[in-house]
């Protein structure tokens, strides 16, 4: 399999403005003539990516939040002046009503492979779409996730919007933060094996080898007990979690079961008592901001680093 790597080539006029930009967008070479003017986001890490990039004036609102999950001080200023036209995966119709030329979203991240929003469903309205990195392996083959998905995607949404400078010194500035914390880490006798815990009690949903929580906790030193499960983010039956035999937990809080709920959920049930983190309480929880693609990834890492080695 190839990794998806940037593609960025951009023609300039006479005057130096930027006239026309190609990226790759999963399996499609998309050109933009100009960079968009009313774009829409889907979901909390999308939109926080376009937000780090300072993008909110040429965005014309955001969709895929507060159907699952709420805003932090920090973003809800960040979009106080945009409306969520849609609590959850939006409509054609509300793309198209919002006269936008522009929409970031994902598979399974406000679209779905034969729904009724896609980049070739939008196209005859003009309607560019691209697409997250993490989420091409819906439609195609990838390698697994790494932190280089995220930068991908930070890199590329300069180049189209035309803010390639800010662009370059985010992913810089994360590379180097990333690259000195992990230099001084204490090393780890060995991987500790980690399960992530999205949602579920009949069967867990976690991360696969395809979600950005695998790079996440390859970064900060542990093993993915899932990271053979030829998956991006999807369900898995409890038997397998409990042969692996996880010696941490990452629940991923979001949506109306909060974390704690679903820590006493796994500790109050007498099929997981053997698992060495519910015997050692080792849990650790991450935002959904933080456990998908975007700008709180670094911190991630940090967080899940901390807990690994935690006696």
């Amino acid at each position: 399999m190839k990794r998806l790597l940037t593609t960025l080539a951009a023609t300039f006029c006479a005057t130096g403005a930027l006239a026309q930009t190609t990226v790759q967008s999963c399996d499609r070479t998309v050109t933009f003539d100009a960079p968009p003017q009313a774009a829409i986001s889907n979901d909390v890490n999308l939109t926080e990516m376009m937000l780090v990039l300072g993008l909110a004036d040429r965005m014309v609102g955001y969709t895929g939040i507060s159907g699952w999950k709420t805003l932090d001080e920090e973003m809800t200023a960040g979009v106080e002046a945009l409306p969520e036209l849609s609590a959850k995966y939006p409509s054609k119709e509300v793309l198209i009503g919002a006269d936008a030329d522009f929409f970031f979203a994902g598979w399974n991240y406000g679209m779905k492979v034969g729904g009724d929003v896609t980049p070739e469903t939008l196209a005859p309205f003009g309607i560019e779409v691209y697409e997250l990195t993490e989420s091409c392996i819906h439609i195609g083959e990838k390698e697994a996730a790494s932190m280089d998905d995220m930068y991908n995607d930070l890199l590329n949404l300069g180049a189209i919007f035309d803010v390639t400078d800010k662009a370059e010194a985010l992913v810089a500035g994360y590379r180097a933060d990333l690259e000195s914390f992990t230099a001084d880490l204490a090393p780890l006798d060995s991987a500790p094996r980690v399960f992530v815990y999205d949602s579920g009690e009949d069967t867990p949903f976690t991360a696969g080898r395809y979600a950005m929580p695998n790079a996440l906790i390859e970064a900060a030193g542990g093993a993915n007990i899932m990271n053979d499960f030829e998956k991006s983010w999807a369900t898995v039956g409890w038997e397998a979690v409990v042969e692996r035999n996880p010696e941490v937990i990452v629940i991923v809080n979001y949506g109306e079961v909060t974390a704690e709920e679903k820590r006493a959920f796994m500790m109050s049930n007498p099929a997981f008592a053997d698992i060495d983190a519910v015997k050692n309480d080792r849990f650790v929880t991450l935002e959904y901001v933080e456990a998908t693609p975007g700008p709180r990834n670094i911190n991630a890492v940090k967080t899940l680093a901390a807990a690994f080695r935690a006696e």
